[in-house]
């Protein structure tokens, strides 16, 4: 049995594999599931911390306290070596991301009942886009939280060459492949020439002809939807009386995962009472108070998500938004959510243009795009991303299980 595991710590969901016997395992990490949802839970009411599906369902049932999540995209920021609030006391986001990744490593070694102290890490291609510097620090933030909770090896694997090595293990002929990995913080980009012959190889550099990421994600498209469907109803791009409009940054706030909680500081808070007071249209400015008092951002959020996952197979969903104040019951189409993403999908799409001219690549050279990550179901960006390689086979890996699995692929051959 493999001494090592790989960990795909990833903005909405993350896993752990281990290979047993020539195969890579998905350890169960939360009710026999392979994912733990990327989330922590303070109950404020039972004094306890909540992960993953647990943590949603004791927000959702309304206790108090705070949800943090999309945690991963805080490395490589100012915001990382900042702090947060939870029951009255400052929590260091350092220390936030080191309990959830502590909690990720202790369900996988009660799953496989034996310890791990060696680790390859995924990472996207880019932390940070367009900065070197950052996107380093991320990375050696992650290694350093990485060791505070035990793991005395560590090693890193972009996340697309990964999935390729997972994709690999499935195929018996020579093929150049275009790994697609949109996850929940980033699209990624790999063109690599796989083969079984080839899986055999420690080193692999000269298997891998281009890498490319761009920092866009799930979480992104659940922003540019929020905004373009939900957060009018709350008062965005409406008016103040002396005609100027209101500030955006409420709204985008809590359209963005990470930063809900910034909605809720005394601050804000103080801000928008005098907004409302000089409302053009207050009733929206009402509904966007009542959200923020009731700490409903999250729930706000989830809807959004859900809606965003139901337009992958459907051409309208509609969001039952509940908890506003009055009720609503808002449709939304494929249609708003394919121009709202518009500026999303042609950036990613000139980064895996950008990628096959580096590589040299012929677009009809390419055999097969593979898919992963879980906002790769998004129909609009995967549709254009197969039109630039439009002689290549479609195969859809397991989304949210190839990366960790060709981790653990890659933590065998790196640690034994």
């Amino acid at each position: 049995m493999a001494i090592a595991c790989g960990v795909d710590f990833g903005t909405s969901n993350s896993t752990v594999g281990w290979v047993q016997p020539g195969q890579p395992v998905m350890l169960g990490l939360e009710d026999g599931k392979v994912t733990l949802p990327s989330v922590v839970f303070f109950n404020a009411d039972d004094e306890v911390v909540r992960y993953g599906r647990a943590a949603l369902a004791d927000y959702l049932a309304g206790y108090e306290g705070r949800l943090m999540r999309s945690m991963k995209s805080l490395l490589g920021t100012s915001l990382m070596e900042g702090q947060t609030e939870v029951a009255g006391r400052a929590l260091p986001f350092r220390t936030l991301l080191a309990q959830f990744i502590g909690e990720l490593k202790h369900r996988a070694e009660q799953a496989a009942g034996r310890e791990f102290s060696s680790a390859v890490f995924g990472r996207p291609v880019h932390f940070i886009d367009d900065n070197p510097v950052h996107d380093q620090l991320a990375q050696d933030t992650l290694e350093q939280i990485a060791r505070s909770v035990g793991y005395k090896d560590v090693a890193f694997q972009f996340e697309p060459i990964a999935a390729a090595f997972d994709y690999e293990s499935q195929i018996s002929r020579e093929e150049l492949v275009l790994i697609a990995d949109i996850g929940g913080g980033t699209s990624d980009f790999s063109l690599l020439r796989l083969s079984p012959q080839r899986a055999a190889k420690v080193e692999r550099r000269d298997d891998i002809l281009a890498n490319g990421g761009v920092h866009i994600g799930g979480t992104d498209f659940d922003k540019y939807l929020s905004l373009a469907s939900v957060m009018p109803l709350l008062g965005y791009g409406s008016r103040l009386r002396n005609n100027s409009e209101v500030p955006s940054s409420y709204y985008f706030n809590l359209a963005t995962w990470h930063t809900i909680n910034q909605a809720y500081t005394k601050k804000a808070s103080l801000q928008l009472a005098d907004l409302l007071r000089d409302a053009a249209e207050q009733d929206k400015l009402q509904r966007l108070q009542n959200l923020i008092d009731d700490r409903a951002g999250h729930w706000l959020a989830l809807q959004v998500e859900q809606g965003k996952i139901s337009l992958s197979d459907a051409e309208q969903a509609v969001l039952e938004l509940d908890r506003l104040a009055p009720p609503v019951a808002l449709e939304i189409t494929r249609a708003q959510f394919d121009a709202a993403s518009e500026q999303l999908v042609s950036s990613v799409e000139n980064t895996v243009q950008a990628l096959l001219r580096d590589a040299g690549v012929a677009p009809d050279a390419v055999d097969t795009v593979f898919f992963t990550g879980g906002s790769s179901g998004v129909r609009l960006l995967r549709e254009r991303i197969a039109a630039l390689v439009p002689t290549a086979r479609r195969v859809e890996g397991d989304l949210f299980g190839s990366i960790g699995a060709g981790l653990a692929l890659d933590a065998a051959r790196k640690f034994g």
